[in-house]
C-alpha cells in the first residue's frame, strides 16, 4: 500500500503475524460470492442451525436480482489462530474504482477463474490492478465439477496472461487449488479430489504474507471504504497502516486538500464473518471500521493529531461515458416520485459521490441538468436504478463517450470486445462489429460448437450493440468487453436504422389503435397505458420517425357483429428495460424513470416545434 515517508525499517516491518488481508478478484459469474459462502460455513462463521442466504455477501438488492456483486465488501475467517480479512469485489470493469480502492487494504490476492470459461477481459483487468501494487496471487480454478470444464487448458491460458501482463518471476509461481466452490472442495491436486476447502485455506496463510506496518509509530490510516448506519452516521473502513488507535482516541483527518480536521473516535469495530463486533483497541495491519466522523470520503487520511501525515490518495481510472441527468419535464411528472426537483437531484448526485470514486459530476447549462460520468454504461444504470427505487423521478440522455484532445487529435476510448457465440452466429456477430468500426484481434474454436471473437472496437460502437447482439443470437451470446486505451477518431458510426412512432397526442393507448399500427413497427405499450403527446409508443419499421395517434377509438355503429370488437389480436409489447431503453435512443429522446414506469420520450414533445430528420 502506499505510504508516507517513513524509516526503511518500518516500512518492511510485519505489523501482526497472525493477520491476512486477501481480496478475492475474478470476472462475473465465475463464483466468488459463492466461494466465500462455503469459506464462511467451514470456517464456522455460521451457527449448525442458522439460515444462511446464498451468496450471503451479495446483501444489495439490486445484486441478489441480478447475481453480480456492485459493491466491495468487507468480512474476516477465523483459521486456526489467524484472522483472514477477506474482501469480496466486483467483477465488472464499470465498478473498477470499488476494485481499486479495495486492493489498498490487502497484502494478496485469490485469482479465481472458472474451469471451462477460462480468464476473460474482466480477469485481466483485475489482475493488472493487483501486478500494479505488487500483490502475490493464488490461483484457484474454480467449478471444476462443470460436464464442459477443461482445467489445464485454462491453467495454460492463465500463464500465458500473466506473462502478457509482464508478471515478476515471483508472481508466475503462484499456487494452484481446483475448487468447487458449491461442493467446498479444493486440491491441489487435479487427480485427487478435495474434502473441504482447508487447502485453500492453508494456501493463504502460506503465500499471502502477513500486514507491514509499524504498530509503535504514529497512527495512520487511508480511509477505502464508507459505510452509515442511522445511529452512528457515517463509518470509515480502512486498514491501519502504522500505529495503533484505540476507543476515545482524538485523531485528525487529513482532507484531500490538505486540511486537517480535529476529532474523536466514538466506536471502533472489526470484522467478524457477516458481522461487525466492537473493539477496544487496533493496530497496525486490522482493517476497521471508525465512527464519529462527520463528511470523511474516500482517500482521506486519518493519523495522529500531532505527527500526522497523509497518505497518498487511491489513482483511479478517468471515467469513458458520460449521460446528463435532468428533472423530470414530461406531462406526468411528480405522479410517483417522491424527489422530483433539481436540489434533490444534486444532493444525491453529491451523496454518491462520498462513496464512488470512479464517479464524477459537472454542471451544464441548465441549472435542471446534472452531467455525470463513469466508467461505462452499466455503471450508470446501476446508478439510475438505486435512484429510481429511492424514489427519485429523472429523465436521461443517451450514453456519450468522453474524449480528450491530445497534441491536437481528437482521442476516443478503445475497448477489447470479448463474445462467445454458437459458429452459426459468427457471420452476423462479424458483420455487427464490422459496422461500429470493430477490428478482429483473434478468433478461438475450441470444438465445442462456440467459438470466441476478440475485437478492438471504440467504446461509442457498444452503445446499442447489446441488445442488437442478443437478437442476432438469439440470446445465447456472451459478451464482456474492457477499457483498453485511448486511439485517434475512427470516424462516424451509424446509429439506429430505425425511427420511432411518436404519440401526437395525450390520452390513453386503446387496443383498436393498436392493433393498426403493430403493422408499421414493434410497440412497446400496452392498452390502457396513458400517453401524452411525444412519448415514443414504438418501434417504426423504417428509418423516419412517424406521429401516431394511439389513443384513436373505434366509432360506435348501429350495423354491428356483437362479437366484432373480439376479434382483435395484439402482438406482446416489447416492453424494455432501463438498459435496453438507454441503449435504444437516439440523441433526440430521453428515457423518463419513475419508481413505477420507465418511458421514453422526444426531447422535443411538440411536433411542429421538432426538427426533421435530414437523410
Amino acid at each position: 500500500m502506499p505510504s508516507a515517508p517513513a524509516p526503511a525499517h518500518t516500512r518492511a516491518q510485519v505489523a501482526n503475524p497472525l493477520r491476512r488481508n486477501i481480496a478475492i478478484v475474478a470476472h462475473v459469474d465465475h463464483g466468488k460470492t459463492t466461494l466465500v459462502d462455503t469459506m464462511f460455513q467451514q470456517a464456522g462463521v455460521f451457527r449448525a442451525n442458522e439460515r444462511v442466504a446464498e451468496r450471503a455477501m451479495d446483501s444489495n438488492e439490486l445484486e441478489r436480482e441480478r447475481g453480480i456483486t456492485i459493491l466491495a465488501k468487507n468480512t474476516a475467517v477465523h483459521y486456526k489462530d489467524i484472522i483472514i480479512n477477506i474482501v469480496d469485489t466486483p467483477g465488472h470493469a464499470d465498478f473498477g474504482g470499488e476494485v481499486e480502492r479495495v486492493l489498498s487494504m490487502v497484502d494478496g490476492v485469490v485469482l479465481l477463474v472458472d474451469a471451462a470459461e477460462g480468464p476473460l477481459p474482466q480477469t485481466r483487468y483485475v489482475l493488472r490492478k493487483a501486478f500494479e501494487r505488487g500483490l502475490p496471487p493464488i490461483v484457484v480454478i474454480n467449478k471444476i465439477d462443470r460436464g464442459d470444464a477443461r482445467p489445464k487448458e485454462v491453467l495454460n491460458e492463465v500463464y500465458d496472461l500473466f506473462i502478457d501482463l509482464d508478471a515478476t518471476e515471483e508472481q508466475i509461481e503462484f499456487p494452484v487449488l481446483y475448487t468447487s466452490g458449491r461442493a467446498g472442495t479444493a486440491s491441489t491436486d487435479l487427480d485427487v479430489p478435495g474434502l473441504n476447502l482447508q487447502p485453500l485455506f492453508d494456501a493463504i496463510v502460506e503465500h499471502v504474507p502477513p500486514p507491514k506496518g509499524n504498530p509503535e509509530a504514529p497512527f495512520q490510516m487511508l480511509v477505502s471504504n464508507l459505510d452509515s448506519s442511522d445511529y452512528l452516521g457515517r463509518i470509515a473502513i480502512g486498514r491501519i497502516s502504522n500505529g495503533q488507535v484505540k476507543l476515545n482516541d482524538p485523531v485528525v483527518v487529513i482532507k484531500l486538500d490538505g486540511s486537517g480536521l480535529s476529532t474523536r473516535v466514538t466506536k471502533l469495530y472489526a470484522f467478524e464473518g457477516l458481522k461487525r463486533v466492537e473493539i477496544e483497541s487496533a493496530a497496525a495491519g486490522d482493517i476497521i471500521c471508525l465512527t464519529g466522523i462527520e463528511d470523511i470520503t474516500i482517500g482521506e487520511t486519518i493519523a495522529d493529531p500531532e505527527r500526522g501525515v497523509a497518505i497518498p490518495p487511491i489513482a483511479v481510472d478517468e471515467p469513458t461515458v458520460s449521460m446528463i441527468f435532468g428533472v423530470n419535464t414530461s406531462p406526468v411528472c411528480g405522479r410517483d416520485g417522491t424527489y422530483v426537483t433539481s436540489r434533490h437531484l444534486r444532493e444525491r448526485l453529491q451523496k454518491e459521490l462520498l462513496g464512488n470514486v470512479s464517479v464524477r459530476i459537472e454542471d451544464t447549462d441548465s441549472p435542471e441538468q446534472v452531467k455525470v460520468l463513469g466508467r461505462g454504461e452499466l455503471q450508470l444504470a446501476i446508478l439510475i436504478e438505486m435512484m429510481r427505487r429511492e424514489g427519485f423521478e429523472l429523465q436521461v440522455s443517451r450514453p456519450e463517450i468522453v474524449t480528450k484532445d491530445i497534441d491536437g487529435v481528437k482521442m476516443e476510448p478503445i475497448e477489447e470486445l470479448v463474445i462467445d457465440v454458437a459458429e452459426e452466429f459468427q457471420g452476423v456477430v462479424i458483420a455487427n462489429c464490422g459496422i461500429r468500426r470493430g477490428t478482429m484481434t483473434k478468433m478461438v474454436n475450441h470444438g465445442s460448437g462456440r467459438v470466441r471473437l476478440e475485437f478492438r472496437i471504440p467504446a461509442r460502437g457498444l452503445i446499442g450493440f447489446r441488445s442488437v447482439f442478443l437478437t442476432e443470437t438469439k440470446g445465447t451470446g456472451i459478451m464482456n468487453h474492457l477499457f483498453s486505451g485511448w486511439e485517434p477518431w475512427h470516424g462516424p458510426i451509424a446509429s439506429r436504422m430505425t425511427g420511432a412512432l411518436v404519440a401526437d397526442r395525450t390520452g390513453v393507448a386503446t387496443a383498436y389503435a393498436l392493433a393498426n399500427l403493430q403493422e408499421r413497427g414493434t410497440m412497446f405499450i400496452d392498452p390502457q397505458i396513458a400517453v401524452y403527446e411525444g412519448m415514443i409508443v414504438g418501434e417504426n419499421a423504417r428509418k423516419d420517425d412517424m406521429d401516431v395517434n394511439i389513443t384513436k377509438e373505434k366509432k360506435q355503429t348501429n350495423m354491428r357483429a356483437s362479437s366484432a370488437d373480439e376479434a382483435i389480436r395484439l402482438v406482446p409489447p416489447h416492453i424494455m428495460g432501463l438498459e435496453q431503453a438507454i441503449e435504444f435512443i437516439n440523441d433526440d429522446e430521453l428515457v423518463e424513470v419513475t419508481p413505477k414506469s420507465i418511458r421514453l420520450r422526444k426531447r422535443v414533445l411538440e411536433a411542429n416545434r421538432r426538427p426533421k430528420k435530414e437523410d
